[in-house]
């Protein structure tokens, strides 16, 4: 089993909803979830004209490789309700691929660890809550370390627990 760390994300409806039940159906894909972190409203980036989102990352691990689980996700997303829309626009759920163990992959269908991972405070404040000195395979920076460097000041609250 590889271990992987995924970002989930709403936008659209019951925001908590969709983060749990992506949560749920995770293992029906072949993932099995180890840690979710807590869930935070984000304020929108690329695309601001938009609701603001609930974000978690998710620790996890599976058998399947990087290709296959990016086609597992994108089938979980569009049995959760995704649709092609507007690019970084509205959607009721959204879910990345951070990071596959140390894995490195650059292709036209998949770039990991995400291309803009050290970039995306939304990302980076919830996987530092579960692997703060978990390292960039490619920068060896620490997500700690990415962090304090990032340039992305845009909020991010921590929701309260239920």
């Amino acid at each position: 089993m590889k271990r992987i760390y995924l970002s989930l994300g709403s936008n659209v409806g019951d925001r908590v909803s969709h983060i749990r039940k992506a949560c749920e159906l995770l293992p029906t894909a072949g993932i099995v979830v180890r840690r979710v972190s807590s869930c935070y409203k984000t304020e929108p980036v690329d695309f601001a004209p938009q609701r603001w989102f609930v974000n978690c990352v998710i620790e996890a691990e599976t058998d399947l490789m990087p290709l296959q689980l990016l086609k597992a996700l994108q089938s979980l997303e569009r049995r959760l309700g995704r649709r092609p829309g507007i690019s970084k626009g509205p959607r009721p759920i959204d879910i990345d691929i951070l990071l596959y163990e140390n894995v490195v992959v650059r292709s036209s269908a998949l770039t990991i660890p995400h291309e803009r991972l050290a970039e995306r405070r939304f990302v980076l404040v919830p996987l530092g809550e579960l692997a703060s000195h978990v390292r960039h395979p490619v920068t060896q920076r620490t997500v700690l370390e990415m962090l304090h460097e990032t340039t992305d000041m845009s909020q991010v609250i921590r929701l309260k627990s239920e």
